[in-house]
């Protein structure tokens, strides 16, 4: 396959939605993982709210159970005797045509632990819909040396555990990363039953960079006017399925999560008319995250800007045309929301340099005391430029990046 065929953006649908709603998130309080129960209500929660939203209009793509990090304090082969239990809640979730986050399974808080790279394959292999990660980084510990290592090791192992790397789409390092995230693979929770939500809009915000005439301040109030007035509705209607279904509400996560058919990469170059990647790409990203941290609805998560290389089809384009790295999607990161998400790197990455990158992602999340992930994607057999191609309808090609 061609680099232009790898790297196509699909033709835009004209009646598309301006905005969809990414997912409804639901916060278990799971004391075991042997008790289903919790995890059935929420499901039923979960499919009576997504009939609320589609009466009102709005098209929903996922459901979602995130559940407390109970894995996060096992120790090996306690983890080991859980592997049966998280295959049978996998089951349930899928089977209900959802999917789950088990949240961190691992903080470094007692050391080292080379026994969770193998069960991490296990995981994936035995698992149809389950995400995990392990965290990096936190308020109180700042860096967490030995995760930093470990997630190094678990996302080389995954790589190859699947066709293409895929498996490493179900995993990440967490930096920071607050329980109520909708967002996954990060996603976990923590307290009473809850409901969150995160939305796909960044046509909204293209419309309204359009009309910004390449100034940053006048785009961040334009973008904020434009998403408090969608998400004003949506605020009020998650409310009212919370309420109804005697969960805590949340918030929104308006982080403006990009589809093939809904490129955050054509809004920001709507502002700064130039490729991403290009000067005053760091401006415009930094534009729209100021608007999406002062919305006045109700936000949780991110709540800031994501640039996943492999799911956005300008992105990955401009990728491919060498117009921006690694290095450059740190750099948008101290500005923006979400950190490295779906990066295709080399096959032959070593667990080393996997560390160094998820070291300073860690590291930025921590000296700027926000929440960053480094879901990391490197591909067997394939070198840095190299093209990309994935069966997977939610992936766009792209090249391999550099690691160095």
């Amino acid at each position: 396959m061609n680099l232009e065929a790898a790297t196509q953006a699909p033709t835009p649908v004209s009646d598309a939605p301006s905005l969809r709603v990414r997912t409804l998130t639901a916060g278990v309080a799971l004391r075991t993982l042997a008790d289903l129960g919790p995890v059935d209500t929420a499901l039923a929660a979960l499919g009576r709210s997504k009939r609320r939203f589609e009466e009102s209009g709005y098209e929903v793509q996922t459901i979602r159970i995130a559940t407390p990090a109970l894995l996060a304090q096992m120790a090996a082969p306690e983890r080991a005797a859980a592997l049966p239990l998280l295959v049978r809640l996998d089951s349930l979730v899928a089977d209900r045509g959802a999917i789950l986050s088990i949240g961190p399974v691992f903080t470094g808080a007692r050391g080292t632990d080379p026994a969770l790279v193998p069960w991490s394959v296990k995981l994936v292999q035995a698992t149809r819909v389950t995400s995990f990660s392990i965290a990096v980084a936190s308020a109180d510990r700042g860096v967490h040396r030995d995760a930093v290592v470990l997630a190094g090791q678990v996302i080389a192992a995954l790589a190859q555990s699947a066709p293409g790397g895929v498996a490493n789409f179900r995993f990440a390092a967490a930096a920071r990363v607050p329980a109520g995230t909708p967002f996954f693979p990060v996603a976990w929770h923590h307290g009473p039953e809850a409901l969150a939500v995160g939305v796909e809009s960044p046509r909204i915000v293209r419309a309204a960079l359009g009309g910004a005439s390449g100034d940053p301040d006048v785009a961040e109030e334009r973008v904020r006017h434009a998403l408090d007035s969608a998400l004003t509705p949506i605020a009020k209607l998650a409310a009212a399925c919370a309420q109804a279904e005697r969960r805590k509400y949340l918030g929104i996560d308006p982080s403006p999560a990009p589809g093939l058919d809904s490129s955050i990469g054509e809004a920001i170059e709507a502002l700064t008319a130039t490729p991403f990647g290009g000067a005053s790409t760091l401006g415009a990203c930094a534009a729209i995250t100021a608007a999406l941290k002062s919305l006045r609805v109700a936000t949780c998560g991110y709540a800031g800007l994501m640039l996943p290389v492999l799911e956005d089809p300008v992105l990955a384009r401009r990728a491919a045309e060498g117009r921006f790295g690694l290095r450059d999607l740190l750099l948008f990161s101290s500005v923006c929301g979400t950190g490295l998400d779906v990066v295709p790197l080399p096959g032959d990455a070593s667990p080393e340099s996997l560390a160094r990158v998820i070291t300073d992602v860690a590291t930025l999340a921590t000296r700027l005391q926000k929440p960053l992930s480094a879901r990391l994607f490197p591909i067997p057999g394939k070198a840095a430029g190299d093209t990309v191609h994935f069966d997977d309808p939610f992936l766009t090609g792209s090249v391999v990046m550099r690691l160095d």
